[in-house]
């Protein structure tokens, strides 16, 4: 194993340079601290009922955090997990409307299933029970296809 100049460990890999545009070495360079670090982002989007929702899942080592939106804002912000203790993950609002709970229900019912800490960002106007069924049949969809992902 050899350490390059960024402390990241490389294995079996040419040397930077050989062959490889700046752009290349710069992605390659960032694909591989993100390994390292355990870190990995996803994109994805779907047309539910009449509206585009956008979604963006940032996997860390240990936990998720999941933005949901039409548009680039951050108005909430929940985390959940699950407990040794109790068998209903615990949760709490840590940004927005504490009246709003549609964060906090789907953190924990998204730390339920995958048994991480789990931060989730709602940003949508539509509320309703079966809308956010539908954002999380989207979700679980998208867990199923790219597990890695998540």
């Amino acid at each position: 194993m050899v350490a390059g100049s960024s402390g990241i460990a490389c294995s079996g890999l040419a040397a930077p340079g050989a062959g490889w545009t700046a752009m290349e070495q710069q992605e390659r360079g960032e694909a591989e601290a993100e390994a390292e670090a355990g870190i990995s982002l996803h994109h994805f989007s779907g047309r539910l009922g009449e509206q585009v929702v956008h979604f963006q899942a940032m996997r860390l080592r240990d936990s998720l955090f999941l933005w949901v939106g039409s548009a680039p804002l951050l108005g909430s912000l929940a985390v959940a997990m699950c407990s040794p203790r109790d068998s209903i993950p615990v949760s709490t609002s840590l940004l927005g409307d504490p009246s709003d709970t549609t964060s906090n229900s789907l953190a924990q019912r998204l730390a339920r299933k995958t048994k991480k800490q789990i931060f989730v960002s709602y940003n949508l106007q539509n509320t309703d029970n079966s809308f956010t069924l539908l954002i999380e049949n989207r979700i679980k969809e998208e867990m199923m296809a790219f597990p890695e992902k998540f």
